[in-house]
């Protein structure tokens, strides 16, 4: 399983693609009455599924509604800016990540290689 192969950066990459879900879900219904905008605290998902509990799992008991700043009239929580730039910032994060993973791999064909 890539997970246990690339230790927290598996789960982390995971986890960001978990967020990046829930960001484009709140970002996509920003005009949905009544709908309340979700996030994963990504620190305290990665801390728990580090300590042994499943991702889903913890990544399920992370996921947090978000206040906003200014509520809409029709109770809808999506602020779109704060969006875009939770987006923005998870997209880094997760590229980073990836990055993180191919250099491993590339490290790991290499040696299996004799280079």
């Amino acid at each position: 399983m890539p997970q246990d192969l690339f230790g927290i950066h598996g789960k982390a990459l995971e986890l960001r693609s978990q967020r990046m879900g829930l960001i484009a879900s709140n970002i996509a219904n920003a005009a949905t009455p009544g709908y309340k905008a979700k996030d994963i605290d990504f620190t305290a998902a990665l801390g728990a599924a580090q300590n042994g509990t499943a991702l889903e799992t913890a990544a399920e008991h992370a996921t947090r509604y978000r206040v906003p700043v200014m509520p809409a009239l029709d109770g809808n929580t999506v602020e779109l800016p704060n969006e875009q730039l939770a987006f923005s910032e998870n997209a880094v994060g997760y590229s980073t990540t990836l990055e993180f993973i191919r250099g491993r791999v590339d490290t790991l064909k290499r040696a299996l290689r004799g280079d």
